[in-house]
């Protein structure tokens, strides 16, 4: 270890920063975070700087650089593009002991400046020794992807019931693993999602009261994306790495089965057309049930769960339940597929509109408001419609719609498994014969289809070839 680590506290003290450009500036930003007293030495300054210097954030020697500058400071800071000026700046420095920085010169510093992540009060420095800023930098961003932006307001909340768990428990042990509860159960959830007061509530809860029964845990209704692991967002990925067990459906892709807590019990209880391995309502009792048994539940669905995912009617029960949950978003089959098959749902030259729309009904019937749909200037796209595909064709062109309008067939969109399928409304029953498709697939119909042969972009490398997609009704 080259370097040793320290954080500075800086409030009120005097940091001298020689240079007036771009990087002096954010070096300034970061010492004025601090709560330092920043004099800034340069006959130029950035606009920014002298906006500072105007609103007498910082002050201004208007002038180059003289020995007597960094007489009184503490920290100093060289951020000129003078090779000779730094130099002096740096020997001033060590002469007198003085913390010194001089940008992009190693070998001229006594301490170097980190990448920081700044979640206040919460800081973390990642340094490679000045060896490379870069992936100092690359490591930082991996960790923002990591951290909750609210990892501060968790920390903050901890400082403030330090002396009541110290007060609690007796020993070190105790308080260690009342912490360990807290910070990775549901009142960090709760911070995390914006519910501070509940925190709070739960934590006099747990420190005023003895609680010999198991407390009820929490369920996390997670949208999975359509299929490319990529897709999926942070929170959805912090959580599915926290919980106990995971409730997931065939849609989910293994590629975003294998991000989960390899520990979590796994429960599959996926559906296909007329062989669900769970009906919907025992899932709904199995949600209630591991959560009342203190468990970190994931309920892991493809797509969105409120976009024909049933999760409203899942929440439902966890309601009724007085069940905690949470529910993050996912993105739908119909933007992820649609974008990876280069078919904007929307432009301004075909569709003004689009709707999505189920193939498959709870009685099995696809029986729709067709001349809604049938409109021009729109997009229709439907889930689950191949078994109905003949039916919503049929519907579709008896209510007006073109027969030759341009549909596609969007099979195992996002994965490296996807395959489009081009053809026009009345040719859609015959291409699902002809192509062998299989679901997961969407439908999609309108005028934007005809971008896809412009606009396609995703091709995943064991189609990249003449043969790359099945194409119907077209030359």
């Amino acid at each position: 270890m080259k370097h040793f680590p320290i954080f500075l506290s800086l409030k009120g003290k005097t940091c001298i920063i020689i240079g007036g450009g771009s990087v002096a500036e954010r070096k300034v930003e970061s010492l004025l975070n601090a709560e330092a007293v920043v004099t800034v030495v340069s006959p130029q300054l950035s606009p920014q700087l002298s906006y500072l210097s105007a609103e007498k954030q910082i002050k201004h020697l208007n002038r180059c650089y003289q020995s007597q500058d960094i007489d009184q400071a503490f920290l100093v800071i060289a951020a000129t593009d003078q090779t000779e000026v730094n130099r002096t700046i740096a020997a001033d420095a060590d002469k007198q002991n003085t913390l010194v920085n001089v940008v992009d010169d190693l070998k001229l510093c006594s301490f170097i400046v980190p990448s920081i992540l700044d979640r206040s009060p919460v800081t973390i420095a990642v340094s490679t020794g000045g060896a490379s800023p870069v992936l100092a930098r690359q490591l930082r961003m991996k960790l923002e992807t990591m951290i909750p932006s609210s990892c501060g307001e968790l920390a903050a909340l901890t400082e403030q019931y330090r002396e009541r768990v110290k007060n609690k428990f007796s020993t070190i042990e105790e308080r260690k693993a009342f912490w360990e509860n807290v910070l990775k159960g549901t009142p960090a959830e709760l911070v995390y999602a914006g519910q501070l007061q509940a925190a709070r509530n739960l934590l006099d809860q747990l420190l005023d009261e003895d609680i010999d029964h198991p407390q009820v845990g929490e369920v996390y209704l997670v949208g999975a994306g359509p299929g490319d692991p990529d897709l999926l967002t942070f929170k959805a990925v912090r959580l599915m790495q926290r919980a106990d067990v995971m409730v997931y459906d065939r849609l989910v892709s293994q590629p975003i089965l294998d991000m989960a807590n390899k520990n979590a019990q796994r429960i599959y209880v996926g559906k296909e057309k007329d062989n669900h391995a769970v009906p919907q309502d025992k899932i709904n009792d199995l949600l209630v049930e591991l959560a009342k048994q203190g468990k970190r539940v994931l309920r892991l669905k493809g797509g969105d769960p409120f976009i024909f995912g049933r999760g409203g009617e899942e929440i439902e029960t966890l309601v009724e339940e007085g069940v905690p949950f949470q529910v993050v978003p996912g993105i739908t089959a119909a933007a992820g597929c649609s974008s990876y098959a280069g078919i904007p749902l929307t432009h301004r030259d075909y569709a003004q509109s689009v709707t999505f729309a189920t193939g498959h009904l709870k009685d099995g019937s696809v029986n729709l408001n067709w001349e809604q749909l049938s409109q021009p200037n729109h997009t229709l796209v439907f889930y689950m419609g191949l078994t109905g595909i003949a039916v919503i064709s049929k519907q579709l062109i008896a209510h007006g719609m073109p027969k030759d309008t341009a549909a596609a067939l969007v099979e195992q969109g996002t994965t490296r498994n996807q395959r489009v399928h081009i053809g026009t409304l009345e040719s859609l029953p015959q291409l699902v014969k002809e192509s062998g498709v299989r679901a997961p697939t969407l439908t999609i119909v309108g005028n934007v289809v005809q971008l896809h042969d412009k606009l396609n972009w995703y091709k995943p490398e064991q189609y990249q070839s003449s043969t790359e997609f099945t194409k119907h009704g077209k030359t």
